[in-house]
């Protein structure tokens, strides 16, 4: 910085002038903080979106746990429709299966006293005509007939006992 010093009369003039290096070193320094500035911006516009990009995330999380809930609400109703469907479709073919299991015993059991009915009436006639034939028969001394009768599932058994008094 160099100095001058002028005297015109009373008046005293001192003018002070930067050398070029100063004038440089000021400029630098100018720009300097204008760089400082710019990257303190720069800092705090990365911040800023840092911030918003956070924000936005938490909120797409959050949008998106609802949306699970609430799927997840509606399956479990689904599973509980489908459950509740498929037990009213097991009890229906449980009542069909047991009217039929009904019937079909009912349908046996009316065949077997069938088949029974038919051999007895077999055997009643068997017996009919034995004790016809028995009285018609012109015989000496009277005797008398003691039967027995043995039903059982597959056959019928009949023993006629003579008895001479």
């Amino acid at each position: 910085m160099g100095v001058r010093f002028c005297t015109d009369g009373n008046l005293i003039l001192i003018v002070v002038e930067d050398s070029e290096e100063e004038i440089r070193l000021k400029q630098k320094k100018q720009k300097q903080q204008q760089q400082k500035k710019e990257k303190n911006i720069k800092e705090r516009i990365k911040a800023a979106k840092k911030i918003q990009a956070w924000w936005r995330g938490t909120l797409v999380r959050q949008t998106l746990l609802h949306a699970a809930l609430r799927a997840w609400i509606i399956q479990c109703w689904w599973r509980l429709t489908m459950d509740r469907l498929r037990q009213k479709k097991r009890r229906a073919a449980l009542i069909s299966y047991a009217h039929t299991e009904r019937a079909v015993v009912k349908l046996q059991s009316l065949v077997r006293m069938w088949r029974i009915h038919w051999r007895y009436c077999q055997v009643l006639n068997a017996i009919y005509i034995i004790q016809y034939h028995w009285q018609c028969h012109n015989c000496q001394t009277c005797a008398l007939l003691r039967g027995h009768c043995v039903v059982t599932a597959a056959h019928l058994q009949f023993h006629i006992e003579i008895i001479n008094p």
